[in-house]
């Protein structure tokens, strides 16, 4: 029987619009912000005066309907309804997951209360859905409505046609398309190996079978580029246009930065998905080590981005994975005789066990992480099934049609 994945997927490209269509998608950018906050501003005074909850109807009716109507919001006219009322629907999100986060529903850290949003936000965001009628033309192009026609660096064809398309601004003046579209995957041949993985900052990755892979440490090697550019940032008058252009090229730095890295870890995830049946890692706390004088270190090597690349991956193509207690003494424990020795200092790569075995610290941990993870799995049996994962973006999310008996978690329905 073959493990059929029906998968919600994000697929993002480069588009470039022209100077007239970066004014229009500008215009389109503002009056998405002004409704999202003119949304968030009437319910907090619904809430001060101790009026009931603004519904979800009445608020669009209110922002987008009336709202045109009047002189001052006259110009919402000037952009797609659609991309006004999704902006409102972002609004609703946030609220959702922040009463679920005081009640308890949602896992995690505590989510805020939704806040207003600003034009010196570094990333604009907007979203046309289907009822726009927004599509890909046969030269290439994308079509959205009052925008235009923009060109898109397609580097790869999409496997189905997007629900919805998503144009973001980021802090380096780049524009993207992100596409929301369903596939079906057929999971991967399965291997016999597994592999318990320990995260590290000398070395990124020590696997149990005693591979090592070393630290790319992106941002440091471009710490001297970034030093240079925040200088000259910091000498540049504020309110200049020589200020917003060198914002720019820091911003740019940091992009730059940012893309390899992900480009790295997906590459490395995937190889590890490819020839692993199960793959299972420590859970670490990644908040509570950015705290600490290694912060800078904790936040070069990327470790909650890259599991969770591990994470949803496996659930993609059918390998199991799993999270070992961030409390579990793999680093003192012996892998052999399963003595749990006292704590060592982070000077000591190498130790000897009284049982008479010798340990490379890294993999003795790996080894480790690999024996607690098949336990705990085996337990709970996970191997028939992947587990509960988080989406790996907001736009992605439970399709509406989705096919007969299916279990959907945060964009990706097994079947």
């Amino acid at each position: 029987m073959i493990l059929c994945l029906l998968v919600q997927l994000r697929y993002q490209f480069r588009v470039y619009p022209t100077p007239a269509q970066q004014i229009e998608l500008a215009r389109a950018f503002g009056c998405a912000r002004v409704v999202f906050n003119d949304g968030l501003r009437l319910r907090q005074r619904a809430h001060e005066a101790g009026e009931k909850y603004i519904s979800d109807g009445e608020l669009s009716r209110r922002l987008i309907t009336a709202a045109k109507a009047t002189p001052e919001r006259a110009w919402l006219s000037e952009v797609s309804a659609v991309v006004l009322q999704q902006a409102l629907a972002d609004l609703n999100t946030a609220y959702r997951n922040f009463f679920n986060s005081i009640t308890g529903k949602r896992k995690g850290r505590k989510v805020a209360p939704p806040r207003f949003r600003s034009r010196k936000d570094n990333r604009q965001a907007i979203r046309f859905t289907k009822n726009s009628r927004f599509r890909v033309l046969d030269n290439g192009r994308l079509r959205l409505p009052k925008i235009g026609d923009l060109a898109v660096r397609w580097s790869r064809t999409l496997p189905s046609n997007p629900s919805s398309v998503a144009i973001i601004r980021d802090a380096a003046g780049r524009y993207f398309a992100s596409f929301v579209v369903q596939t079906t995957d057929e999971a991967l041949p399965p291997v016999a190996s597994e592999v318990g993985i320990d995260l590290g900052l000398t070395h990124f990755a020590v696997m149990s079978d005693g591979t090592k892979v070393a630290a790319p440490k992106f941002l440091r090697r471009a710490a001297r580029k970034l030093k240079r550019l925040q200088q000259d940032l910091s000498r540049k008058q504020r309110g200049s246009n020589n200020r917003k252009k060198a914002v720019v090229k820091v911003a740019r730095a940091h992009a730059r930065v940012a893309d390899t890295r992900r480009d790295w870890q997906h590459k490395l995830s995937t190889t590890l998905i490819r020839e692993n049946q199960a793959i299972y890692v420590e859970d670490l706390c990644v908040v509570g080590l950015g705290r600490t004088r290694l912060a800078k270190s904790v936040h070069d090597a990327g470790w909650a981005s890259f599991t969770g690349m591990l994470e949803y991956k496996a659930a993609r193509y059918g390998r199991a994975f799993g999270r070992v207690d961030r409390f579990f003494p793999s680093t003192r424990m012996c892998s052999v005789c399963g003595r749990i020795n006292e704590k060592m200092a982070l000077n000591v790569r190498a130790w000897d066990c009284p049982c008479g075995a010798a340990h490379d610290r890294d993999v003795n941990a790996a080894i480790n992480v690999r024996a607690a993870g098949q336990a705990d799995l085996n337990a709970r049996g996970a191997h028939v099934r992947p587990g509960l994962i988080p989406a790996a973006r907001n736009e992605a999310g439970t399709h509406p049609d989705a096919a007969c008996s299916t279990r959907s978690v945060a964009g990706i329905s097994v079947l």
